[in-house]
């Protein structure tokens, strides 16, 4: 091979490895602007492949799998150790987790590291907020979105309220994964219609990353099971009718031996009559040739009988094998129907159970005009260097991994308006305003 054949297979390499990266590095998370990519308790999935010329293709490594940055925000790997992750952003990890490869084993040429971000820390929302805790964190999430992820403000309630909210918000959260669940099932049941080997997934899945992967599991599951006994069925009907064709081919050898038969019963008789006739063979003989070429004919029936019973069964399993797949379609387009159905009552339950619920959640007044909410102040404790800083935060302030979020709930203060004229009015003087003084 010349030179500029290797320069021409290492560009196609480079080409086709871009291409990956490029489309993996799309399907992950992106990154948050300005901040470190890779903060403490980062979930990542690290892919290693190595090119192959005598296979003239990637062949990956048993080194990949999922990893999680320390808190250290260090890094350990198989065969390189572990090393501090910084300020690298996905291409500069790759890059550098190649070149450790490459020293460390003593490769000609580094092979390829792609990374991908799975799961960011969560962030955690304190303080006066209907349900703090622990929340997923998405790049671009901010103040106010964890506010809204937390359940809004704190508000008193009563426990009747209380009870209801928390009956209403189980209602929604039973639709949800319901609605999940069903679209998992329509994505299946399009799958099986179109007759398709793969199942493409609808993006609604991702809303939830455990009970999207467990019903795109299960889907998959049953369509594979369904797709295997369909094939069953059909090779089962295939063979049916090969073996009724081979049942046919045998009744048609013994039909030309019967028919030989009924020949040679024939000719034989007729000599043995004229034999008869004459004197010289006795009635019995001929009696004997009447009744075995009588059995003949009945056998030669039988196998008539008996072919046009296969050819009737090869004609039902060709129905079969023909109408199957009408079925199995018409049974799939059944069930897509009934699940659109159920998809279109799960919405509406949802739209009224949030209906109901903001009206439980809306603020109620003894009289006069609606309050406005309450002063909200917030602060985000960050942690960088080892160190936690606190610092104020608005509603629009975007969240890092890891952040803590405090809200605080000012007490309201009613101001009093001044009167617009005070009068003073005297035991036995006139009236005194202030505009004249």
């Amino acid at each position: 091979m010349n030179v500029f054949q290797r320069a021409y297979r290492n560009s196609l390499r480079k080409v086709f490895f871009a291409a990956a990266l490029a489309f993996v590095g799309g399907a992950s998370t992106p990154a948050v602007a300005g901040a470190p990519e890779f903060a403490p308790q980062t979930k990542i999935r690290l892919k290693v492949v190595q090119w192959m010329p005598t296979k003239g293709e990637y062949a990956q490594w048993a080194l990949g799998g999922e990893y999680v940055v320390s808190e250290a925000g260090e890094i350990s790997l198989p065969v390189i150790g572990t090393f501090a992750v910084g300020n690298l952003d996905r291409g500069q990890l790759a890059v550098e987790i190649a070149k450790r490869l490459q020293a460390k084993i003593g490769l000609v040429e580094a092979p390829e590291a792609i990374v991908e971000v799975l799961e960011y820390p969560p962030v955690y929302v304190v303080g006066d907020v209907a349900a703090p805790g622990e929340y997923k964190f998405r790049p671009g999430l901010t103040v106010l979105q964890s506010l809204a992820m937390s359940g809004g403000y704190f508000r008193q309630v009563d426990k009747q309220t209380s009870a209801a909210i928390i009956s209403q918000t189980g209602e929604l959260r039973t639709i949800r994964d319901s609605l999940l669940r069903s679209d998992a099932r329509i994505s299946r049941l399009k799958a099986e219609l179109s007759g398709t080997t793969e199942i493409s997934f609808s993006g609604s899945l991702a809303t939830d990353v455990a009970l999207g992967a467990v019903a795109r599991e299960q889907e998959t599951v049953i369509f594979a099971a369904r797709l295997k006994a369909l094939e069953r069925q059909s090779k089962s009907l295939s063979e049916l009718r090969d073996l009724y064709n081979q049942e046919i081919d045998v009744l048609a050898v013994k039909m030309k031996d019967a028919e030989a038969s009924i020949k040679s019963a024939e000719k034989e008789l007729g000599g043995v009559k004229s034999l008869v006739e004459k004197g010289v063979a006795v009635s019995s003989r001929q009696w004997e040739l009447e009744r075995a070429l009588a059995a003949y004919r009945a056998d030669r029936l039988d196998l008539v009988t008996a072919i046009m019973r296969a050819r009737q069964n090869i004609s039902e399993a060709t129905r079969n094998l023909e109408g199957l797949n009408d079925t199995r379609k018409s049974e799939v387009a059944a069930a897509l129907q009934s699940e659109q159905e159920k998809v279109d009552q799960l919405k509406l339950k949802r739209e009224t159970t949030e209906r109901l619920l903001l009206e439980i959640l809306e603020p109620k007044t003894s009289g006069g005009p609606t309050t406005e909410g309450p002063s909200l102040t917030y602060s985000i404790t960050r942690r960088a260097n080892g160190k936690a800083t606190e610092f104020p935060a608005s509603e629009a302030t975007d969240l890092m991994p890891g952040d803590v979020v405090r809200v605080v709930r000012q007490a309201q203060q009613r101001a009093v308006e001044p009167a617009a004229h005070l009068e003073s009015p005297g035991p036995t003087g006139p009236k005194v305003e202030p505009a004249s003084q």
